[in-house]
């Protein structure tokens, strides 16, 4: 039977299924640390007066991509609203796990989406599937990029301006890298092409959609030759090992950037952040309605508030996380007139000289040099296949009394670290 035939009568059931009291009922399902709880009942409330119904929010959280996935997919889980990244809505639009949006029923006065889109992300979200514009299924959420964090102390700026500082023996055993194959793979691949991008012979997109065996095998190689250096592979301790002086280099997110900084001046240790000169990725989250909801006229609703720009606002200072809203109030919430002018014309209109955090904004001239990473599809396993010899061939025993210690020490200091702010588990493979 046609996928589309099946997607259509499982989605069928599942509004039969629903029951009538889930109109008041919105199931919310997003990353861990994503967001400022105390927005949620303020949503409850601002629906009721603008709605006159009542509506509950129940929210649940998620820390990988997959197992949201999953719970969709094959459980035909009833969530309203999900928040997942680029290439996992590039794969739930693949495979007809989404409703298109429509904001007909909300008020101009109130629809805070198509005024405070930025047209970048606009431009991005098209780009994210070849087939189906992702904008009419889903609203951007937030983004960023991927780069390094890096102890100037102890790494110059000079040396951290190349992805190759990660192979660098001067820095043997200081290097932390991120448990994300995909954002890994990406920028390594980057590295590995640039005569191959001097020359015209492809782009940074091109590179994205690269899942050739030629192309693995590099990266592989390439990532052996790292791992001699590398004191851990890891899912979210690498930004706190850093703010600690264990680690001078840490291939991660501009968010945990964000934080690590933040966190490390607390206590004496100075960090940086930098997408280095031969490019990188970019990375969206967005929300979308999935397959199986129950409740799309509060789905929409949310959506639509999340994107108010005072609500952008209190979400970024909460997350550390940047959000996709161009709303000049957003921008302008940001302004520090102890920075350097930068360029941020590609994302609000007429900025082109402002005074914000580079590692939240970057510069147009490093947005330039960064790509959007795709879904491969079934070829998905063989980047997790490569990724697991990598970490797993001979792991020597030293690497193993680190990453040890480094859980009793993050476990130790459970209690102190999730009360601060910017804190934001986020896996994606």
């Amino acid at each position: 039977m046609n996928k589309r035939i099946i997607a259509f009568a499982a989605a069928l059931a599942a509004l039969v299924s629903c029951s009538s009291d889930r109109n008041s009922v919105l199931k919310v399902y997003n990353w861990s640390d994503y967001i400022d709880e105390s927005v949620i009942p303020e949503f409850e409330q601002w629906y009721k007066e603008h709605t006159g119904e009542d509506i509950t929010v129940i929210y649940q959280t998620f820390d990988v991509n997959e197992t949201m996935l999953s719970k969709i997919e094959k459980g035909h889980e009833d969530y309203d609203v999900v928040c997942p990244s680029d290439y996992i809505i590039e794969r739930m639009l693949n495979e007809d796990l989404l409703l298109p949006l429509d904001f007909a029923s909300i008020p101009d006065s109130l629809n805070y989406i198509s005024c405070n889109t930025s047209p970048y992300i606009r431009g991005m979200f098209s780009a994210i599937n070849p087939r189906i514009d992702a904008n009419d299924y889903s609203v951007a959420y937030m983004w960023g990029t991927t780069g390094l964090i890096y102890n100037p102390d102890f790494v110059t700026d000079e040396e951290a301006s190349t992805w190759d500082v990660i192979r660098n023996p001067k820095f043997k055993g200081q290097v932390l890298i991120k448990d994300a194959p995909r954002d890994v793979y990406g920028p390594v691949l980057i590295y590995l092409k640039q005569k191959e991008l001097a020359e015209g012979s492809t782009t940074l997109q091109d590179l994205m959609w690269d899942s050739s065996d030629e192309s693995i095998a590099a990266v592989e190689q390439y990532l052996r030759e790292v791992k001699e250096g590398v004191l851990g592979w890891e899912a979210d301790f690498g930004k706190d090992q850093m703010t600690k002086g264990r680690g001078v280099i840490s291939l991660n997110w501009s968010g945990d950037a964000v934080w690590a900084i933040e966190e490390a001046a607390q206590v004496g240790v100075n960090l940086s952040y930098v997408v280095p000169e031969e490019g990188s990725t970019v990375w969206f989250d967005g929300w979308v309605i999935p397959r199986y909801a129950c409740n799309h006229k509060a789905a929409t609703w949310f959506i639509d508030f999340m994107c108010r720009p005072d609500i952008a606002i209190r979400n970024m200072d909460v997350t550390g996380y940047v959000s996709a809203n161009g709303a000049r109030e957003v921008l302008d919430s940001q302004i520090d007139p102890e920075l350097d002018p930068i360029d941020l014309s590609y994302f609000f209109e007429g900025a082109d000289s402002v005074r914000v955090d580079p590692v939240l904004y970057p510069d147009k001239a490093v947005i330039d040099r960064c790509a959007l990473e795709h879904d491969w599809g079934e070829d998905t396993e063989k980047l997790l296949a490569m990724w697991s010899r990598v970490k797993g061939d001979n792991a020597s025993s030293m690497t193993y009394i680190i990453l040890v210690a480094a859980v009793v020490l993050i476990a130790a200091a459970y209690f102190v670290t999730t009360a601060s702010k910017r804190r934001r588990k986020h896996h994606r493979r």
